[in-house]
């Protein structure tokens, strides 16, 4: 179970000073933001056959990721590829902090996961009802655990400080961060690695595996979740009128959090600041949001308590928006009741139109592409939007990016089971 605690948490002084991304659009931090900002999409036809028949089936897969370019052999046979993601992206992030050798006593790993190693669970039910018990494989035991990215992450650096892994749906990777903030805080590390992973339903590199189709692929078409479309571009339009449902993606983004002063003491290249969080439960649905969004709001409001801001000091926010009717329209009242009332309205951008709904990592995503765009003076737009919902009170970006000075960010995440969390970052 997560550490996430509703009071007020003094988060005021946690630095980041690394970003590792595997992106459907980019193998790095910095190669993720550079495609986002040129309209770059990692949209493409699915391996598998649509469940509606007639209809092309989408994927934000990974075409271009072999594992064994960040591991050996034997992780690579020990791992699911949702925990070769996060080791990939956890070793980029961890390169750019300059951090060297880590304090294996002070340092710990807190991971956001929704889903962990459940392709190595199905694979190995198919090579069981295909083959017999004797097809499964050796290592299924060890692939299909949620913890098992951040266990592999301590493995690797030789850690021994928090192993912590948060199961909060599409809030997994927020919360992460969060709780990685409030241990720092509070005194209990010095350095976190922590973000979130999900995906991995096709073979590392995004082909199918033989005649195995993993179950979760055609999950979200029976749930009425994802939008009939013959267009990459048009499957998925966040806070567009015309809006339809997702686009699954897959992917992880690890930041490395320190203490602040323990960052200036050796002289880090500061990306930003942790600055506040918000967390909290809808209690409404395991789907759907609550329509008026007053709780999404509320998140939205502890975040900015914590930060010890006004909603008038947040410079741009980076929305959940999934493209969902039900979805959008709850957040979108949401940011309606806490930046609503602006005398300039403020933008409002996500990534999701670019690389697919990537789960528990969309929302550390949304953090490096804000905090990287904060350095060049631009902010993220909607991809494939170019019709704004009329209810929203705020800007909402869209066609390309917007050219802005801006130094406080807010960020959210929303999970099914009514899981919402939110960040408020700044510049270094």
């Amino acid at each position: 179970m997560a550490i996430l605690r509703q009071e007020s948490i003094t988060v005021r002084d946690v630095a980041i000073t690394g970003m590792g991304v595997i992106s459907s659009i980019g193998l790095s931090a910095g190669e993720f933001h550079r495609q986002l900002m040129v309209g770059a999409s990692g949209i493409r036809p699915a391996p598998w056959q649509s469940a509606t028949p007639g209809q092309t089936a989408w994927w934000g897969t990974i075409p271009d990721f072999s594992a064994l370019d960040w591991m050996d052999e034997k992780i690579e046979d020990g791992t699911d590829i949702f925990a070769q993601y996060a080791l990939a992206a956890a070793q980029q992030a961890l390169k750019m902090s300059g951090l060297g050798e880590l304090d294996p006593l002070r340092t710990g790993v807190v991971h956001g996961t929704s889903m962990g190693g459940m392709r190595a669970l199905m694979k190995a039910q198919y090579k069981l009802d295909a083959e017999g018990p004797q097809a499964i494989p050796r290592k299924t035991e060890i692939q299909i655990y949620s913890n098992m990215a951040a266990s592999q992450i301590a493995m690797r650096y030789g850690l021994h400080g928090h192993c912590i892994t948060v199961t909060t749906a599409c809030a997994s990777s927020l919360d992460a961060i969060g709780t990685a903030a409030w241990l720092i805080e509070s005194g209990k590390a010095d350095v976190l690695i922590c973000g979130g992973t999900d995906g991995g339903f096709s073979l590392a590199g995004g082909g199918r595996d033989g005649d195995f189709v993993p179950a979760t692929f055609y999950t979200s078409t029976l749930y009425g979740m994802t939008a009939p479309s013959s267009d990459p571009r048009r499957a998925m339009l966040p806070f567009d009128v015309k809006r339809s449902g997702i686009v699954v993606g897959e992917g992880s983004a690890i930041l490395v959090l320190e203490r602040g002063d323990h960052a200036r003491a050796r002289g880090a290249e500061i990306l930003g600041y942790v600055r506040g969080y918000g967390n909290l439960s809808d209690g409404h649905h395991p789907s759907a949001p609550e329509p008026s969004g007053q709780w999404e709001a509320r998140a939205m409001e502890l975040a900015l308590q914590d930060a010890g801001i006004a909603a008038g000091e947040v410079d741009a926010l980076l929305a959940h928006a999934t493209g969902t009717p039900k979805g959008d329209s709850a957040e979108i009242r949401a940011i309606n009741l806490v930046h609503g009332k602006r005398q300039h309205a403020l933008p409002v951008a996500g990534v999701k139109a670019h690389v697919g709904h990537t789960g528990a990592s969309s929302g550390a995503m949304a953090v490096v592409t804000g905090l990287l765009g904060m350095r060049e003076d631009r902010f993220a737009c909607f991809a494939n939007t170019d019709e704004p919902d009329p209810e929203a009170q705020f800007e909402i970006v869209f066609g390309q990016p917007k050219q802005m000075r801006y130094n406080t960010i807010q960020v959210n995440a929303f999970g099914f089971g009514g899981q919402n969390a939110s960040l408020v970052l700044s510049g270094a």
